[in-house]
């Protein structure tokens, strides 16, 4: 493990611990802040509609999941392990579970919308926050969407969710920054 994956795990830690990092509450005008690495071993698309190569086409169906972490600890390339688990468990906050269609050109978009979908951030505490929209395939380029609603702490909520590309890990699933700035 590299000095900056423990430096990263130990400050993300210490934040926990003095409970700067809350899935559940948040002060008036604050946004929560998280990161996202999707598991690339759980992103399952139908075979309706390929490219000749076998990637996802405009129109094919998907989902897949993944891990949240506190803002911080991704670098846009890791989050997984090759077999799929964590690679800082000790930092998961929650599940990740997106599931939508692929727009654009599929998986050859270069630029632009690709994705249109709907994600659900399960946290550990059993609340959740549900988005819906468009994603893009611009690495760090913000995009917005619409915070859908949630259940537990965040029942009733609405919002906004800014989320941004910053990379892809070795089994090509989508390292993401994600902002909520919620209404109660």
């Amino acid at each position: 493990m590299s000095r900056k994956s423990v430096i990263a795990m130990l400050l993300a830690s210490l934040m926990l611990v003095m409970g700067m990092v809350s899935v559940s509450a948040q002060s008036a005008g604050e946004a929560l802040r998280f990161e996202v690495a999707e598991d690339g071993n759980r992103f399952k698309f139908d075979d309706l509609n390929l490219h000749e190569d076998g990637m996802p086409a405009y129109g094919t169906a998907f989902v897949t999941q993944g891990y949240i972490y506190p803002e911080g600890t991704l670098n846009g390339t890791n989050g997984v392990l090759e077999n799929g688990e964590p690679e800082f468990p000790e930092l998961v906050l929650g599940e990740w579970t997106c599931y939508g269609w692929m727009i654009g050109d599929g998986a050859h978009t270069q630029t632009g919308e690709w994705v249109i979908s709907t994600q659900i951030y399960q946290f550990e505490d059993g609340s959740t926050i549900i988005t819906n929209g468009t994603e893009i395939a611009d690495l760090n380029v913000a995009v917005t969407r619409a915070v859908t609603g949630g259940t537990g702490a965040h029942r009733s909520v609405s919002g906004e969710q800014s989320q941004i590309l910053l990379g892809f890990t070795a089994q090509m699933g989508v390292n993401l920054i994600v902002e909520f700035d919620l209404d109660s």
